[in-house]
């Protein structure tokens, strides 16, 4: 049996997407900037993509925009807008758990003379409205606060924190990387006070390098990728008209039946939990249950490095994260983990199993008996 709980890296494309993109690719393949028959088919992909997503969230199609996936989607939310109103500030607010693709932009920005601010996180890995509300100042013109953590499925109060953010500072522009939240969740910017919100394609099913971000018409934000004038002249560079279309179709098929595919999630999640709980020396990390995101567990095992259980699983085709898949191959500190306190022998054990709707219980179980198998035997190896 093969089993994959790394959905939060990336997805298996589903089938239906695939099948357009290579329609695409082979028989659809014009530029959508050229003027004849094969341009027009390709920009009506594009329109007919930026329409599907819109509807998911109940915004204008002309608010959608292509990128190449969710890190270019949070650098251009940052970037552009502490570049576009910086005359009324220089202050930014974020958060210690938020992922490189917002932490590092925000660096850079301190290094250009911006100051930031990062919001601490409890236990479980979630911010505080009063946290946010102690963090604003007169100068303070964007806040960025993730949806849904990516190590541990903590569920920021993202909605609580837009309504406060537009009642109280309607200047600050409030983003959200939604990058492990869409699809999962029905989000409705406008009504929970988003101004602007990333979201990426291969963590819903849809291809690889192509991702969205979400632009209110009220917000004021520059590109930051300038040629050709793509996309009204806010994101140069030739339309990548499969991607855009996979995504759209994507996004469509994730919200059909999301309720139901949710409850489907937290069941592989209570299932898989509760087995941990029988075993020796495991911390769960993050929001127990239904608090926390449906297809995300972070665990700790004791005694066992992560990347060593990581390649024990792999062996029994149990393929997991050994923390993030995108810092799995650094050497630095998990900022989610240090964030919430979790000490050393936790950190450099921690493993993330992740689902999606592809997953079943018989898979699960696998896993867990796995897991019963190994630890012991590897326990006993490492104190040798």
């Amino acid at each position: 049996m093969e089993v994959y709980l790394d959905n939060s890296a990336t997805t298996r494309c589903s089938q239906k997407v695939c099948d357009l993109m290579v329609k695409i690719l082979r028989e659809d393949y014009g530029n959508p900037s050229s003027m004849h028959l094969k341009g027009v088919e390709a920009e009506r992909y594009m329109k007919e993509a930026a329409a599907r997503i819109a509807a998911t969230m109940k915004v204008s199609q002309r608010e959608i925009f292509f990128t190449s996936g969710g890190t270019e989607s949070n650098n251009w939310a940052l970037i552009g807008t502490a570049l576009a109103n910086q005359r009324r500030g220089k202050h930014l607010v974020i958060s210690q758990v938020e992922h490189p693709a917002v932490s590092a932009p925000a660096a850079w920005l301190e290094e250009q003379g911006f100051e930031v601010t990062a919001l601490p996180a409890d236990h479980q890995g979630k911010i505080s409205l009063e946290a946010l509300k102690k963090a604003v100042r007169p100068d303070t013109i964007l806040v960025s606060v993730m949806y849904v953590n990516n190590e541990i499925g903590a569920v920021e109060p993202v909605e609580e924190m837009g309504r406060w953010l537009k009642k109280e500072h309607p200047d600050i522009v409030f983003h959200v990387d939604a990058i492990q939240a869409y699809g999962k969740y029905r989000i409705y910017p406008e009504k929970a006070g988003i101004d602007l919100l990333s979201a990426s394609g291969h963590k819903l099913h849809g291809p690889k390098g192509a991702g969205f971000l979400y632009i209110s018409k009220k917000v004021k934000i520059s590109p930051i990728i300038w040629g050709g004038g793509q996309q009204g002249g806010m994101r140069s560079g030739t339309d990548n008209v499969p991607g855009a279309a996979g995504l759209g179709l994507a996004a469509q098929e994730a919200y059909e039946n999301l309720e139901e595919k949710r409850e489907y999630l937290y069941q592989l999640k209570e299932k898989l939990t509760e087995g941990l709980k029988e075993l020796d020396q495991v911390v769960l990390h993050g929001p127990e249950g239904r608090q926390g995101a449906p297809h995300i567990v972070s665990a700790s095992f004791l005694g066992v490095r992560s990347e060593v259980l990581l390649h024990a699983l792999e062996d029994k085709k149990i393929y997991v994260s050994a923390g993030s898949a995108c810092s799995t191959h650094k050497k630095s500190k998990s900022p989610t983990l240090t964030a919430i306190e979790a000490d050393a022998r936790e950190r450099e054990s921690a493993v993330r199993f992740s689902f999606s709707t592809e997953n079943t219980a018989e898979e699960i179980a696998y896993t867990l008996s796995a897991l019963k198998e190994l630890l012991p035997v590897l326990r006993r190896y490492t104190r040798s």
